[in-house]
């Protein structure tokens, strides 16, 4: 079984027993804990799902503060006198893996015995679906105009009719 965790803005995989330097972790604390970013157990499965891993805790044990390699820092402009020197040295802590505890899974509860069988009540029916309005019908055109030709020629026969 492994997991990996989230420690000083890194990542890093761990197991019960394992042995790693971290980046300085402040306070008189003799154990730490952390939540893991994925589990693997025995059998191979992975867990990655959030709300399961917030119940999982990755305990360990403090064991002491060392300290990292010096760098050294040099800098240098050409022709103009600049030259800065600096070193840095990074602090770590040494702590020990000491277990990955996982939630036991619930057992499911034991059915009891089927109960008289009640009478099933009636499902709710569903509404019918409203029919479509009926489609109203066009409205009727008016008749044509007649041509300003038609109506001249129309007046004229009627007051040929008259005389």
């Amino acid at each position: 079984m492994y997991a990996i965790i989230r420690v000083g803005g890194k990542q890093a995989k761990v197991s019960p027993g394992d042995v790693i330097d971290v980046e300085r972790i402040k306070g008189g604390d003799d154990t730490v804990s952390y939540v893991p970013l994925l589990v693997v157990d025995e059998s191979g499965t992975s867990i990655t799902d959030r709300s399961k891993l917030s119940e999982m805790i990755v305990s360990a044990k403090v064991l002491g503060e060392s300290r990292g390699p010096k760098v050294d820092v040099f800098k240098y402009k050409n022709k103009s006198g600049y030259r800065r020197r600096q070193g840095h040295r990074q602090t770590y802590t040494t702590i020990e893996i000491t277990g990955i505890e996982v939630p036991k899974k619930k057992a499911a509860p034991k059915e009891a015995a089927p109960k008289e069988a009640a009478p099933k009540e009636a499902a709710p029916k569903k509404a019918a679906p409203k029919k479509a309005a009926p489609k109203e019908a066009a409205p009727k055109k008016a008749a044509p105009k007649q041509a300003a030709s038609e109506k001249v020629t129309s007046e004229k026969a009627a007051d040929v009719e008259e005389d």
